[in-house]
Parts: structure tokens; C-alpha cells; sequence
């Protein structure tokens, strides 16, 4: 991705001219807006390692709502919109982590394979790719670890349980998450649960 400035005078990539079109940089979002959060949340992955296409895919993850977040900046039929600028793996990762049904796919990590993943668009269910697992993870981390440090309400609340999480998905996590999750949610690790 390259920085250039946009029309706005605002320095940016083209991914982020992107977000910033439809809207990002006006939803208000943990730490300030949604387009600085995705920022926030690519940059993670990128000090952490991730591959360019886990890295652009961060950038988006947002882009079809999550289980988590409801608003979405583009409808499941655009989703060739989103390739044609990000690739077509970055988009099904992206595509993937929007579609997660987290109360069906979360309490199966950790235990015995193969996890069942369910589609939340569509209801339909399927054993995923260890890699797609691993990517899935992997933005899970940065972007919840991003909302820890930017809304401590949301860090009481649920720092315990996503520290859980992130302990019973270690296998799926790279070092630089596991260290990462371990010592921002260490401070909850007493608190209350919800996964």
C-alpha cells in the first residue's frame, strides 16, 4: 500500500481513500472513528508480521458489518467491488471474519477439531482452512485488542473473557499476538465472563 495525499489534503493509501468514501472516517468507533480503528487494527497485524493479504484485510474487516458491529460500509453485493481493490484472497478473509457467528465459532476453539464455522450472512456451515483459522484469529486479536486499549468499559467488561479466547486459540495465534494479548489483558484476567 502507498501513502499518498487525497483530495482532502489527508495523507492516505488508496485502500484508505476507499474506507474514507463510504463513510469510515465519520462512524464513531472506539479510540475516535471506524477508518482510524482499521487503521489501527492493519498496523498490529503488519508489526506482528501478518502476510499483505491479512494485513489488507484487516484494513477492511469491517466492510460488511461484523457479529459485533453492525454497520456496514458496503452490501454483500459488492463484495467484487472490494476484490478488484484489495485482491480476491484479502476479500474472502475479509468476507470470512464479517461472516463469523461468534456464539457458534468461539467456544469450539480450543477444543477438539474440526471446528464447525458457521456463516452468519447465510446460516451455512463448514470446516475452514487451517489458514483461513489462523488469519481469522489473527484480526480477531488485533481488532479486540485495539478496542481494549481505546474504551476501558469494553476492557472490564470483556478483558477476562477474551483473554480466555485468545489462551484456548494460542495454537492459532502467531508469538507477536500471544505476547500482545497476554500482556494488555493481563490486568482483566480477574474480571467478569462472557465467552
Amino acid at each position: 500500500m502507498t501513502t499518498r495525499q487525497n483530495a482532502s489534503g489527508d495523507s492516505g493509501t488508496p485502500v484508505e481513500d476507499f474506507l474514507r468514501g463510504l463513510g469510515a472516517d465519520r462512524i464513531p468507533h472506539p479510540g475516535g472513528t471506524l477508518l482510524a480503528h482499521l487503521g489501527r487494527v492493519a498496523r498490529a497485524l503488519a508489526e506482528w508480521g501478518a502476510a499483505p493479504e491479512v494485513r489488507a484485510a484487516g484494513l477492511c474487516h469491517a466492510a460488511y458489518g461484523t457479529d459485533g458491529f453492525d454497520e456496514s460500509l458496503l452490501g454483500l453485493d459488492e463484495r467484487a467491488r472490494l476484490a478488484g481493490l484489495i485482491g480476491d484472497r484479502a476479500e474472502a478473509l475479509v468476507y470470512f471474519y464479517g461472516s463469523c457467528d461468534r456464539s457458534a465459532v468461539y467456544p469450539q476453539l480450543g477444543g477438539n477439531r474440526p471446528l464447525v464455522f458457521r456463516d452468519r450472512f447465510t446460516g451455512a456451515e463448514h470446516t475452514p482452512a487451517d489458514d483461513d483459522l489462523r488469519a481469522l484469529l489473527e484480526i480477531t486479536a488485533a481488532n479486540e485488542l485495539d478496542l481494549v486499549q481505546h474504551n476501558e468499559d469494553l476492557a472490564v467488561r470483556y478483558g477476562a473473557d477474551l483473554a480466555r479466547l485468545f489462551t484456548r486459540s494460542r495454537a492459532w495465534l502467531s508469538a507477536p499476538a500471544r505476547a500482545a494479548s497476554t500482556r494488555l489483558l493481563a490486568p482483566y484476567v480477574t474480571g467478569p465472563t462472557r465467552a
